[in-house]
Formats: C-alpha cells, sequence, structure tokens
C-alpha cells in the first residue's frame, strides 16, 4: 500500500536569493534519506513561497522494505571439533540467531571458510521513520546564518511557526523548531483565508492556491509572472529585459504575484541607461522596457503582492518611490558633468589603491607605460591606448559611481564620450574590467583589450609582489578571478603574449615599491596553477594539462596549442604504446649516471634496428623544427606517432645497456634525442 506525504514548513520571508536552492535541497536530501533507510516512492515534489518549504512524497510506501542481513559465525575449524561436534562457539552463535544448528551456512570467503546465516528483517512502519527522515534532511541544509527566536532553543534560518505533516489523511505526531505538528497552514498574509485546515496530503498544494491566495509552486509562479511581464511588455510595444537572477529573486518575493506596469518621467531618459536599469533592477526590483530600436522606455514592469480593489494606488506608491531616486541619479550626473573626465585625475591621489602600491593615481601612471608596452606587442593604436590608461579610474571618484558603485567603468564611458573622446578609448574605459566573472563577455576591441591586461597584471604582479598571495579560499584582490581572465583574453583573442615578459615588464614599472623578491617566479608558478584550472574546467584531462605544465611554457596561446595537441594524439590508435615508451626510456635516462654525447655517433650504430631509428630520429629533428616554431604540435605528434614501430624495434632488438661504455652511451644518448622531441610539445610519459 502507497500513500502521498506532505511536510510543510511554515516560516518568516526567507531569503529570496536562497529560496530555489533551500527547496531543492530539501528535496535532494529527502531522497537521499528515503534511498539511505530502502523506502519506495515514485516521486519527491518540492514548493517554496516567502513563508514555506514543502515537500509532497508520491506513492511512499507503507512499510520500510524487509532487509536480508548476513550474520557470519566462527571460522569452520573454530565451530567443530576434530570429531565434527559443534564447540560452545558455534552453539552460542546459532542460539543468538535464534536458529539450529543445522540451519547455517557454509560459504568460503577470501579469508577463509564460515558458518553464515541469512536473516530477513522486517521493515518499520513509515509512519514512525518520517519524522527522522524530516530532521534530518532539514539538518544537512548549506544554511550560512541560523538564528533563534522567543524561548526556542532549536536554530534555523527564519523562526518557524507552523509544521505538518500528512501521510494520507493521517497526521504525523511530532515536533520541530519548538512547533508541534498540526493539520494547519497559513494562507496570504493579506488576501484569502489566514488560517486553512488540511486533512489529507493530496489536497496540497491545490488548497493553499484555492483559499489561501498562495502559488505554493515555484516554477508555476516563475511562469506565470515571466507570461505575464512579456503580455504588458507587449501590449506597451516594447520588450521586458529579464535576467533570471532578478526573476528568480522577484519569485521568491511574492506568493501571490500580480503584475503591474508603471511610469516615469521622459526626462530621467537623459541619464545614462546603466543608472536607470540599476535603480530599476537593484533597488526597486523592477523590470526595464526597451522599444523595438533598442531604447531604453519611460514605463516599468514591477510585480505586486497582492490583489488589490485599487491596483492604481500600487503603481502610483511604485512611481513615487521611483521618482526620487531618478532625481537623486539626475542631480549626481549634472553635479559631475561640470568637470570633464580628465579633471578627476587629480582627486585619484586621495584613494589609496593599496598601502603599500600606492594611490589610485600611482596606478594609472603605470597603466599608461603597461598599456604602451603592450599596444606594441598585440599592434593596438598607443595613443588611444595609454589615453584610455590615464581616464580609465576617474569615474571612480564621481558621485554617480559613489552611489552606484556597481556602474564604474560605464559611467566613465558615457563621460568620456561626451567630451569628445575617441570611441574605442571611452569603450575601453568601461570593458577593462571585463570579464568580471565566468562566462562573461570579453573586452571588444585592441584598446579595451591592452587596458584589461595592464590593468589586470598589474593588480596581479603588486599583490603577489607585496607577499599577499591568495590562502586557501582566502582571495581579497580577487587574484585567481583576475589570472583567469588574463587568460581568456590571451588565448580566446589569439595575442602571442609571454606571461613571462608580461611580469617582468610590470616589475620594472613598480619600481622599488615591491617587497618580494621571487615575485616573478610566484607569478609564474600562481599562473600555472590557474592553467591547471582552466583547462580542467574545460574538461580536459588532469594528465593532459599536467603533461604540458612539466614543460612550463609560458605563452598561453602556445599552452593552448600543446593540450590540445596531446588531446588529440591520445585518440591516436598508437598513443598507448607510445606513452608506455615514453615511461621506459625516461626511467632508463632516470636511472643511467652517464654523461651523453650531444650528438649520435653515427659509426657507432651497429644493429638495423639503432640505425633506422637514429636515422628517423634525425630526419624529424630537421622536420619538425619548423612545426615547433609555427605551434603546429598535432602534426609533429602525427610525425612522431610513425615511430611506433621503430620504436619497438629498437627495444625488441638492442641491448641498450651494453657491457662496451661507448656503445651504451651513444645509445642513450639516441634514446635522449628521441624523447627530446617529445618534450618539445609536452611529457608524454605522464600520462596515463
Amino acid at each position: 500500500m502507497e500513500q502521498n506525504f506532505l511536510v510543510e514548513i511554515g516560516t518568516e520571508e526567507l531569503p529570496p536569493k536562497s529560496l530555489r536552492s533551500l527547496a531543492e535541497s530539501f528535496a535532494k536530501n529527502f531522497r537521499n534519506q528515503l534511498n539511505l533507510i530502502n523506502i519506495q516512492y515514485n516521486e519527491v515534489l518540492w514548493y517554496a513561497s516567502p513563508r514555506r518549504l514543502a515537500l509532497k512524497v508520491i506513492n511512499l510506501a507503507k512499510y520500510q522494505n524487509d532487509r536480508q542481513v548476513k550474520n557470519r559465525g566462527p571460522a569452520i575449524n573454530q565451530a567443530f571439533d576434530s570429531k565434527g561436534n559443534p564447540t560452545q562457539a558455534a552453539k552460542r552463535w546459532a542460539h543468538n540467531c535464534g536458529i539450529n544448528l543445522n540451519q547455517a551456512k557454509r560459504l568460503i570467503t577470501d579469508k577463509g571458510e564460515y558458518l553464515f546465516y541469512f536473516s530477513v528483517v522486517k521493515g518499520n512502519d513509515t509512519r514512525i521513520l518520517l519524522l527522522d527522515i524530516v530532521i534530518n534532511s532539514l539538518r544537512q541544509l548549506h544554511i550560512s546564518k541560523l538564528m533563534r527566536w522567543g524561548n526556542k532553543d532549536a536554530p534555523f534560518i527564519r523562526p518557524v511557526h507552523t509544521l505538518i505533516m500528512l501521510f494520507g489523511d493521517n497526521l504525523i505526531d511530532g515536533e520541530l523548531f519548538g512547533v508541534q505538528s498540526s493539520r494547519v497552514i497559513y494562507g496570504h498574509r493579506f488576501i484569502g483565508e489566514s488560517k486553512i485546515i488540511v486533512t489529507s496530503a493530496e489536497q496540497y498544494p491545490a488548497i493553499l492556491y484555492e483559499r489561501g491566495k498562495v502559488i505554493a509552486d515555484y516554477e508555476d509562479r516563475k511562469k506565470l509572472i515571466k507570461h505575464e511581464i512579456n503580455k504588458i511588455a507587449q501590449k506597451l510595444g516594447g520588450i521586458a529585459l529579464f535576467t533570471d537572477s532578478l526573476l528568480e529573486e522577484v519569485t521568491s518575493l511574492v506568493e501571490w504575484p500580480v503584475v503591474l506596469h508603471g511610469k516615469f518621467e521622459n526626462k530621467f531618459l537623459s541619464i545614462p541607461k546603466e543608472v536607470i536599469i540599476h535603480t530599476m533592477k537593484y533597488d526597486q526590483k523592477y523590470f526595464p522596457i526597451y522599444d523595438h530600436f533598442g531604447n531604453l522606455m519611460s514605463d516599468f514592469i514591477f510585480v505586486a503582492n497582492i490583489e488589490s480593489v485599487n491596483p492604481k494606488e500600487i503603481i502610483i506608491g511604485n512611481e513615487k518611490v521611483m521618482r526620487p531616486r531618478l532625481v537623486d541619479a539626475e542631480f549626481f550626473y549634472k553635479y559631475d558633468r561640470k568637470k570633464c573626465l580628465e579633471d578627476y585625475l587629480p582627486e585619484l591621489e586621495t584613494i589609496v589603491f593599496q598601502e603599500k602600491l600606492g594611490t589610485l593615481r600611482d596606478k594609472t601612471d603605470r597603466l599608461k607605460v603597461l598599456t604602451q608596452w603592450i599596444s606594441s606587442k598585440v599592434g593596438a593604436y598607443v595613443n588611444h591606448s595609454v589615453r584610455a590608461a590615464l581616464l580609465s579610474k576617474c569615474d571612480l571618484v564621481t558621485n554617480m559611481v559613489f552611489e552606484f558603485p556597481s556602474i564604474q567603468g560605464i559611467i566613465g564611458m558615457h563621460y568620456a564620450l561626451l567630451d569628445g573622446e575617441f570611441n574605442d578609448v571611452a569603450v575601453a574605459i568601461k570593458e577593462h574590467y571585463q570579464p568580471r566573472f565566468s562566462g562573461d563577455k570579453l573586452p571588444s576591441n585592441l584598446i579595451a583589450v591592452t587596458l584589461a591586461l595592464a590593468d589586470k597584471i598589474d593588480t596581479l604582479v603588486g599583490i603577489i609582489g607585496i607577499g599577499q598571495h591568495p590562502k586557501g579560499n582566502k582571495d581579497p584582490f580577487a587574484l585567481r578571478r583576475i589570472a583567469f581572465g588574463l587568460l581568456r583574453i590571451i588565448i580566446e583573442k589569439g595575442y602571442d603574449l609571454d606571461l613571462l615578459s608580461l611580469t617582468q615588464q610590470t616589475v620594472y614599472f613598480y619600481g622599488n615599491k615591491l617587497s618580494n623578491k621571487n615575485v616573478i617566479n610566484d607569478v609564474i608558478e600562481f599562473m600555472f596553477k590557474r592553467f591547471l584550472s582552466f583547462y580542467k574546467e574545460k574538461g580536459y584531462r588532469i594528465d593532459t594539462i599536467q603533461s604540458v605544465l612539466a614543460m612550463k611554457p609560458t605563452k598561453p596561446l602556445d599552452f593552448d596549442a600543446r593540450v590540445k595537441a596531446i588531446t588529440f594524439f591520445r585518440t591516436l590508435e598508437v598513443s598507448e604504446a607510445l606513452i608506455i615508451s615514453n615511461k621506459r626510456i625516461a626511467n632508463i635516462l632516470n636511472q643511467a649516471n652517464e654523461k651523453l654525447n650531444k650528438n649520435i655517433i653515427t659509426s657507432m650504430l651497429i644493429l638495423p634496428e639503432e640505425v633506422n631509428l637514429a636515422s628517423r630520429v634525425m630526419i624529424l629533428q630537421t622536420k619538425l623544427e619548423s612545426f615547433f616554431a609555427n605551434k603546429k604540435y598535432k602534426s609533429a605528434l602525427i610525425e612522431l606517432a610513425s615511430l611506433r614501430g621503430v620504436i619497438d624495434d629498437f627495444f625488441d632488438n638492442v641491448m641498450i645497456m651494453d657491457s662496451k661504455q661507448i656503445l651504451r652511451i651513444n645509445r642513450l644518448t639516441l634514446l635522449n634525442q628521441l624523447y627530446s622531441l617529445f618534450l618539445r610539445i609536452g611529457n608524454i610519459s605522464l600520462l596515463h
């Protein structure tokens, strides 16, 4: 027999940004608990709203599955004496199992032959297990901050007011967070019935919708909100600006969504649109609307949590909240524009970048010379790069950025354009912070690329240069993210930049500010660790990445070509044999204590197999040089793969460690030169 099970925990308003993860984790933990103690079910559905977390288990078995328990007894030589009679140990074991000794089985294991008895333990009534399952599922939730309330001792993410646990129509008795289970759930705070009696798990969530004015199904609520927003935007002749994070947050803030739209004065559209959007999305949780030409409209959409007889009052209230924020933004904007962007440069001397590394003005001066150096490497127009560097941090001291920190760079771009700066210079001011997070866009033009690289390497070298390396999870200057950004720009944009040269130049421009004498090596090693993480995230095998890391190539584009070439090499039929051969050669060379020749002495090649291998190696040494110079590592490995048969013949027929030293050294030299050809790409012997 099976029945549905319902558990709902009624709370104060739950944190909206973690509501979904809380509910999903609750459901996942509950499934794991059921599987762990072997109770059958069809599926576990989760529900979540600002004031509740709930699960509904469909077709939950009334009883736990029976378990077969293996009872191992004494070893046969201890269970019976020399005459075959049972010993006291065997009798005691049989008695404890509740069987006669002749009911026991004999099983042979890797440790010997033993007495065994397989007994069946009847499964418990599910109803007596459910409270513990709920408790264990909640304990495993990842909650950063717990709280206590009233005189309750049990902590939770928010105060708990109601608890319902129904198995079919049976109430499961129990207590959680100091609240006794009952059949009562709460409806919406202001509309619908405040208290609802639930008689059966089957009624949920329909009864909450019909009588409580609460849409408990999170996904249903989200789809409704999205549909209504699109419908209103279309009616207004525009397109709503969606981000999933905003839609998720709004879904988590309402129980009975009512989608409405308001309007602000057209004059505020003269403010940079990013400021208006920031106010809408982050301060008010509104959805901006664009016309079909991509221009921001003066309409906005918002989601209320109440069905009002007079929705116009709600709209007017939201418009009144929006207006003063835009008035403030307009004031800051006009005040800032009393000066040109460059006029803010002296104020950067008052802001410390880092106590030991100077001010933002000092950083600006370094960025100017760094962008000049990088421009010469990537082919950017030097004057524009230097100009962008000069202006790059000026907006940080404006009123707009002080009020809206998240739009740093964006305001700088707008002010630069208003000042008549070149478009690529203005765009660089905005984009030099990119990529700001995983998956973010890269800088779009060469000037932005040079400035982004300069800004990132300056911070990386400076912070490591004063010994402030990231430790464990602590990375206050986001050096790991900065390093990932460097790699992405260089590799995805295809620039042949050398991290070693870039680091050396940056250290030089810092002068005597850096206290870490090993800063260059530390930065390169830090970047090598990021290479490992970078390619691991892309799905490359760890040993493939490590085989390239062993060669320590400091050009990211070169590193990328090697990783891809070795990944391709592993798909070749001969790769496994060549990996084994490389391991064998590496072991032989590591164990040899003799000084090898610089070149192979052809006159000392006696056997046809070593003559053949030496000939092929010498031909490839010349042929592959252009491959290596042009990073055609895949083609080089294809050529090296053709040696498989020749290498096998050599190992099968040639005594490498010959008693004659001159022959032995010559053969070791041959192997070393063969091995060195593979090492021009990666250490193949590290693959497994």
